[in-house]
């Protein structure tokens, strides 16, 4: 099963209303600016331990090279990861009708974690599942890990059944 993560206000928080990680070290705070949130890491690794497949999910057109090299930098490796490049080639395409900036059910994604409101309404009217995350919440690990085991144990019920 995999699980999605949006970056800016989920991943990617301020100090100043969040809770976050250590600063990275010099030089990479030069080039890697952004705080994750705190147990981000933890989370991201706990979830793989799991079975689980991590991706991004990210209107953001950061490179997935600058992705993949600030997560390094915190021990953390996703199984994929879409940005707007990527999703604006694969999904868009030649659409004229202007599609939703995520679709995560379109990388087989069964649980995408979001901040945005208008993301994760259209979750119903477009066949993906979703959970809201903006405010600090120190519980925010534990709720995750369980909405996606209540997906996880509803898709293998569903499974059976066919």
């Amino acid at each position: 099963m995999r699980v999605s993560f949006d970056l800016d206000e989920v991943l990617f928080v301020s100090p100043q209303t969040h809770k976050t990680e250590p600063p990275l070290v010099f030089p990479f705070n030069l080039v890697f600016k952004e705080r994750l949130r705190l147990g981000t890491p933890e989370l991201i690794n706990g979830l793989q331990k799991l079975g689980y497949e991590v991706w991004i999910y990210t209107s953001s057109f950061r490179t997935e090279k600058y992705i993949k090299w600030l997560f390094r930098l915190y021990g953390v490796c996703f199984d994929g990861i879409v940005n707007a490049q990527r999703h604006m080639n694969e999904v868009q395409r030649n659409i004229r009708e202007t599609l939703p900036q995520k679709l995560p059910n379109r990388y087989r994604i069964s649980l995408h974690i979001d901040d945005e409101e208008i993301v994760c309404s259209l979750g119903r009217q477009y066949g993906y599942r979703t959970y809201r995350l903006d405010a600090q919440d120190d519980d925010w690990k534990e709720k995750i890990i369980c909405r996606a085991e209540e997906i996880k144990t509803l898709e293998q019920r569903i499974h059976e059944r066919q």
